[in-house]
């Protein structure tokens, strides 16, 4: 019998798709702090899940729901368009489960995943960005991988904006989120930008440093094996020495 019409899925292929999630953290000034806000609350903090260096991901993503701690009103907190973040206070850290759901297109199953909520500096220099009541970064690189998915699915995944620019469009809107500063259309693409930028470390440039840093440390781990393995071989060789002479040492001429 043959597929129903939008799941008959490509075969071999695998499509996957790069995105960032994490969270930003700031201490309220105890002289500037809303009234409103509970006296025991002494962060404010956004969580997102969004596209590398902000490339619009809503073609594939359809919502996001995060699962704060109980003691939060109303824990299930649910974004249905860009950008997919939620912004609350509080004192605590804890972790967030992040449910993706995909466009209906895909015929795929949510994925969650799980971000541990940072408030408080850790390090070498905590105490010096807790005097200079730095914000908190914590985010994470990754791929969501979509095995062969359906034609029409596909088609999204791999096909470039439909749209066609009107008027001006703002900075957040969605013709903004299709089209570059050039007003050209942006194609969807899986590839790293070429290099960093203020708020994205995620690039081409980065990920060759790093692994050129892995590079190095798997040579040092060789230096160390090799002596290691030629400390043992010295060691072997003299307890060989020891059982021949039944305990007593050769002492060599």
């Amino acid at each position: 019998m043959p597929a129903a019409t939008g799941t008959k899925r490509v075969k071999g292929v695998s499509i996957h798709r790069p995105f960032v999630f994490g969270s930003i953290a700031r201490p309220i000034d105890p002289d500037d702090k809303p009234k409103n806000l509970p006296a025991e609350h002494t962060h404010q903090w956004t969580v997102w899940v969004k596209g590398v260096d902000d490339e619009d991901i809503s073609y594939w993503l359809k919502k996001v729901q995060f699962k704060l701690h109980e003691t939060y009103a109303n824990a299930l907190r649910t974004k249905e368009s860009t950008p997919f973040e939620i912004t609350e206070t509080g004192w605590g850290e804890f972790e967030i489960q992040i449910k993706m759901h995909f466009v209906p297109e895909s015929n795929e199953k949510p994925q969650a995943l799980w971000h541990a909520l940072k408030l408080h500096p850790y390090g070498p220099d905590a105490d010096g960005q807790r005097e200079r009541r730095e914000a908190i970064v914590s985010q994470n690189y990754e791929e969501v991988v979509f095995n062969e998915p359906v034609e029409q699915f596909y088609e999204i995944l791999t096909g470039g904006p439909n749209i066609t620019p009107k008027g001006k469009g703002g900075k957040g809107s969605k013709q903004a989120a299709m089209y570059g500063r050039s007003g050209g259309p942006k194609l969807r693409t899986a590839e790293l930008p070429e290099r960093d930028s203020p708020g994205n470390p995620y690039s081409r440039g980065t990920e060759g440093k790093e692994l050129d840093r892995m590079k190095e440390a798997i040579k040092k781990v060789e230096g160390l094996m090799e002596i290691e393995t030629k400390e043992l071989k010295e060691k072997e060789a003299r307890l060989e020495l020891l059982k021949g002479s039944d305990g007593v040492a050769v002492k060599k001429k």
